[in-house]
């Protein structure tokens, strides 16, 4: 029984694979790969690679490359030549062959360049096809930040300390003639706010209401491949945030005053103690001329009725019989 032409046997094999398109020959099967489509998405001016995971062309495979809906040739090879065709009129020089593997790179890709490419590639293994959805999209630019001038009564009144402390900084983030993005603010790595725009192109704002200014917020704009970004960091736009002192340096300065503080009342005490002490010491002292009359009166017996000592003075211990 020649299995090549049952029917079981030739059912069999097209059912093993469901990415195999199977021909039926009078001589056997032959099956080639499918025609899948993968997409690329690129920034002009970048180039892309589309490449056809052949890791070297044999001498008699043929590696076809095709563009647009009317599948336009742009470059070959076959028998191991190269044959770019016309391609310089749509590409310029911007198209590259790799001759080793088939694979095409496109340099300094335009929007015009955007469109279906596909690939043929012609063996002793077969036949089998591949595409390439490829999209350019326009550079992006960087997204502009401003002061929004319709909303900056609040924030730029500041009379007093309570209306300063509860104003706000208004700003607008901006970006111009863009499709197929998204604008959004951060506030480090989380999404305060986000507005996204289709295929139009137009200019997109997005404004942010803030408390005062540090390094944490940018804005940015961004296809699903890439993006741009502004950080805010104009100190004219909003005023700069008071240095944030975390709860960990607190103890330390709280450990510090304290001995300060204890430093003070020890001064304090001192110095007070050691006025009182000589404030008792001149009571206690005894002028020249008191002591010389306190001897004239002891000499000739005529001892005064009262102390000399404790007129205008606190209480004294002299005793005029001790004094020689």
């Amino acid at each position: 029984m020649d299995f090549r032409t049952s029917g079981s046997f030739r059912k069999m094999i097209c059912n093993a694979s469901f990415f195999c398109l199977c021909l039926l020959l009078s001589n056997g099967v032959f099956c080639a790969g499918t025609d899948e489509v993968k997409s690329v998405s690129v920034m002009e001016g970048d180039s892309v690679p589309l490449n056809t995971d052949i890791t070297e062309v044999q001498s008699k495979d043929q590696i076809l490359w095709m563009f647009g809906p009317q599948e336009t040739r742009i470059a070959e090879i076959h028998k191991q030549n190269i044959d770019m065709y016309d391609s310089n009129v749509t590409f310029g020089d911007r198209l590259q062959m790799d001759s080793q593997t088939g694979s095409l790179t496109i340099r300094n890709i335009r929007t015009e360049h955007s469109g279906l490419y596909k690939l043929q590639i012609l063996s002793s293994r077969g036949t089998s096809h591949k595409r390439f959805n490829v999209t350019v999209y326009a550079r992006l630019p960087f997204p502009v930040i401003t002061r929004n001038s319709s909303n900056c009564s609040s924030s730029s009144s500041s009379s007093s300390s309570s209306s300063s402390s509860s104003s706000r900084c208004s700003l607008v983030c901006s970006v111009l003639n863009v499709s197929q993005v998204t604008l959004s603010w951060y506030a480090g790595i989380s999404v305060l706010s986000s507005i996204s725009v289709s295929d139009l192109s137009i200019s997109l704002s997005l404004p942010l209401e803030i408390q005062c200014l540090d390094d944490s917020y940018s804005c940015v704009v961004s296809y699903s491949f890439s993006n741009r970004t502004t950080h805010l960091s104009d100190p004219e736009l909003c005023h700069t945030c008071p240095d944030f002192i975390q709860p960990s340096h607190l103890i330390p300065l709280i450990s510090a005053g304290l001995l300060i503080f204890i430093a003070v009342v020890v001064l304090v005490k001192y110095f007070h103690c050691k006025n009182c002490k000589q404030a008792t010491q001149e009571d206690l002292t005894i002028t020249e001329s008191e002591y010389t009359q306190i001897i004239y009166c002891l000499q000739t017996g005529d001892l005064p009725q009262k102390p000399l000592l404790d007129v205008g003075r606190t209480e004294t211990a002299v005793n005029y019989q001790h004094i020689q």
